[in-house]
C-alpha cells in the first residue's frame, strides 16, 4: 500500500505548480519582446497578446491612404473654386465693357455734333467759348470711360480701324496711306466701337 501524500507534500507541490507558471509567463513576456509583439497582464496577471506589428501598420497604411484622398478632394475643391471666382470676375469685367461700349456708341452720335458746331465760327465768341467749355468737359469724360480716338490721316491704312469709302490719287503719298479722315473712329478700352472713315492713297 502506497503512503498517502502529506500536507506538506501537497504546500511543495503547490509551491512547484507556482514556480512553472511563473517561468511559463516570463518566458511569454520574453518571447513577445523578441517578436516585438506587445503585451499587457491580463486579469489573472498572465501576458495578452495584442495586435502585430504588420496588422498595425497595414491599419496605418490604410488611413494615410484615406487622409491623402481627403487631401487631394479638398485641393481639387480649391482649384475648382478659384478658377469659378476667376471666371466670374472675367465674365463681370466683359459684361461692364460691353455695356460701357453700348453707352459710347450711343453718344458718338453727340460728340460728331458737337465737333460740327465747333468747327463753325460763329460772331458770338462768348457762345463759342461756352460751346468749346462743354466740348471739352464732354471729351474728358468720355476719355476717363475709356474712350479713344483712332488715329487716321497721314498713317498706313489698317482694316482693323479704318473704313476706306473713297480711293484718291496723290502723288506726294505712299500707296496704302490715308489721305483724309471723313468720320472720326473710336475705340473702348482696345475695342473698335467705330472705324474711322477715311480716304486712301491709290496712285496705280
Amino acid at each position: 500500500m502506497k503512503d498517502e501524500p502529506t500536507k506538506k507534500d501537497s504546500e511543495r507541490l503547490d509551491e512547484m505548480k507556482k514556480e512553472i507558471d511563473e517561468v511559463l509567463a516570463k518566458e511569454t513576456v520574453e518571447a513577445a519582446d523578441a517578436e516585438g509583439v506587445e503585451t499587457v497582464p491580463n486579469e489573472e496577471g498572465a501576458p495578452a497578446e495584442d495586435k502585430p506589428i504588420d496588422e498595425l501598420a497595414a491599419e496605418m497604411t490604410k488611413l494615410k491612404d484615406a487622409l491623402a484622398e481627403k487631401e487631394a478632394r479638398v485641393l481639387r475643391l480649391q482649384a475648382d473654386f478659384e478658377n469659378f471666382r476667376r471666371r466670374t470676375a472675367k465674365e463681370k469685367e466683359e459684361l461692364a465693357a460691353v455695356v460701357i461700349q453700348n453707352f459710347m456708341t450711343d453718344l458718338l452720335p453727340l460728340v460728331d455734333n458737337f465737333d460740327r458746331a465747333m468747327a463753325v465760327s460763329g460772331d458770338n465768341e462768348a457762345f463759342h467759348k461756352g460751346m468749346e467749355m462743354i466740348h471739352n468737359q464732354l471729351g474728358e469724360i468720355l476719355k476717363n470711360n475709356g474712350l479713344e480716338k483712332i488715329e487716321a490721316e497721314g498713317v498706313a491704312f489698317d482694316p482693323n480701324f479704318h473704313q476706306a469709302v473713297m480711293r484718291v490719287e496723290n502723288p506726294d503719298m505712299e500707296d496704302g496711306m490715308i489721305a483724309q479722315e471723313l468720320q472720326k473712329g473710336y475705340q473702348v478700352k482696345g475695342r473698335v466701337i467705330r472705324p474711322s472713315m477715311v480716304q486712301v492713297v491709290s496712285n496705280s
